[in-house]
């Protein structure tokens, strides 16, 4: 029995030929019951159109035909489609599998790095108080832009007004102190004076025999005796002198101390914090009033990995951007570097410098940093996904001339995320896998696409 698919165009020619006889078979019928019915009937026999041989013979051929057109237009394409489904089977088994190549090729001559960094001021400093008092006036706030010397703050501070004072009676009274022993040493001076000239003259009276010898030495001694009290007057006086310095000293303080109630600005920049207001009470060298920072120039820290530590040199360019400006990008210099490397974090301190003249890079901004330098022989580079990671090692599939696949170990460099420079066990031209995948086994035969056939490929089977 022969089966008809019924969305085939044989299909209608065969209902055509079934129904064809069936009106064959009705009418043979009608022919028996009609010889039946002459038979027994008495009358007068009625005329019966009897069909003749050649119409019995033509419609018999024509249903042969029809049988023939309906055979010949549903069982040979169904065969035809059977036998082209098992030829592109046996040809889809036999055939190897297409997977995706790609050529080891060198990386670029200008070798990059980018890598992440913290903007910090060029200078900034907390502003304290270097005298205790209570906040009298305050000039400025966060985000102003200040000048070296300007006022910020002022500090009243009568405990120390009251100490100037002090200090100032002090020097007054030292100084009258002072007066006081220059005029004993004069005094002494001349007492010392009338007792050398008394002296003398009593020697000249003994040397003539007209005193005694012990009237004589008397007024010698009182003669010593005045040069001991001039050597002490003089001494009295070099002391108020030293108490009259240590006063004017201790009152020249008090006086630049009071000149720290006006806290200036130590140097041009923003005021970044302000930590205290009107009234507050301030304390000496433990109170902060402001924090100042200098952003014309700002520095950027990098902790370069030790795999590239070597790569960064002083002087070297380096461009950095920040996610809030896109598209807008600053350049900078290496101006210093740790010269050693963290032992918790294996990586270098660097330090970039760029110029902020507009303010754009803020003090606490994330950045990052590209350093870019030429390269002699820049190493091999392959795409990550190519990489096989196993318990013996990193390595990759490569397809050999006979398209047989080997695992090649590999020694991986620096990392790119999406790209690994090689620097051992490739050679420039060799051909990988470029997705290994299932077919990431020794020996596998495969058949070699590359990638941008393969692509290819696909755009003419999905067309």
């Amino acid at each position: 029995m022969r089966y008809i698919e019924p969305n085939e165009p044989g299909s209608q020619e065969a209902d055509a030929a079934e129904a064809l006889r069936k009106e064959n078979q009705e009418l043979k019928q009608q022919l028996k019951e009609l010889r039946g019915l002459g038979h027994g009937h008495a009358g007068p026999p009625a005329k019966l159109w009897r069909p003749s041989g050649l119409t019995i013979w033509s419609i018999f051929l024509g249903a042969i035909v029809l049988l023939a057109v309906a055979f010949f237009a549903g069982y040979i394409p169904l065969q035809k489609r059977n036998n082209l489904v098992r030829s592109e089977a046996q040809q889809q088994e036999q055939t190897l599998p297409r997977v995706e190549v790609i050529q080891v090729g060198r990386s670029s001559q200008n070798s990059e790095l980018q890598l992440p960094g913290s903007v910090q001021a060029i200078t900034e400093a907390p502003v304290l108080a270097r005298a205790a008092g209570y906040v009298k006036s305050r000039m400025v706030d966060i985000g102003d832009r200040v000048r070296a010397g300007q006022t910020l703050l002022e500090i009243e501070a009568p405990e120390l007004e009251d100490q100037v004072r002090q200090a100032t009676a002090s020097l007054q009274q030292g100084r009258a102190a002072l007066d006081q022993a220059l005029a004993n040493l004069e005094q002494g001076k001349s007492d010392l004076e009338f007792a050398r000239a008394t002296a003398q003259r009593w020697s000249n009276l003994f040397t003539r025999g007209v005193v005694s010898q012990q009237e004589n030495e008397q007024y010698h001694t009182q003669y010593q005796s005045k040069i001991a009290s001039v050597n002490a007057l003089e001494k009295a006086v070099a002391v108020q002198r030293g108490n009259i310095a240590a006063a004017e000293a201790n009152l020249a303080r008090l006086q630049e101390m009071q000149g720290y109630r006006m806290v200036k600005a130590p140097f041009d920049g923003i005021i970044t914090l302000r930590n205290v207001d009107v009234g507050a009470l301030v304390n000496v060298g433990s109170t902060l009033l402001f924090r100042i920072a200098q952003t014309g120039t700002v520095r950027i820290y990098v902790n370069v990995p030790q795999m590239n530590a070597s790569f960064v040199r002083l002087g070297q360019l380096a461009r950095l951007h920040v996610t809030n400006l896109p598209g807008r990008y600053f350049t900078g210099a290496v101006a210093r570097t740790a010269n050693s490397l963290d032992p918790a974090s294996r990586t270098m301190l660097v330090e970039v410098q760029a110029r902020n003249p507009d303010g754009a890079l803020l003090p606490g901004m994330y950045a990052q940093v590209e350093f870019s330098s030429a390269r002699g022989e820049p190493p091999l580079l392959v795409p990550s996904d190519a990489l096989i990671s196993r318990a013996d090692g990193t390595s990759v599939a490569t397809v050999r001339p006979d398209h047989t696949v080997h695992l090649q170990k590999i020694e991986v460099g620096r990392d790119y995320g999406d790209r690994l420079e090689v620097i051992g066990g490739l050679e420039e031209g060799d051909t990988i896998l470029s997705n290994p995948g299932d077919f990431g086994r020794e020996g596998v035969e495969v058949n070699p696409v590359r990638s941008g056939e393969k692509a290819s490929e696909q755009l003419v089977h999905a067309r």
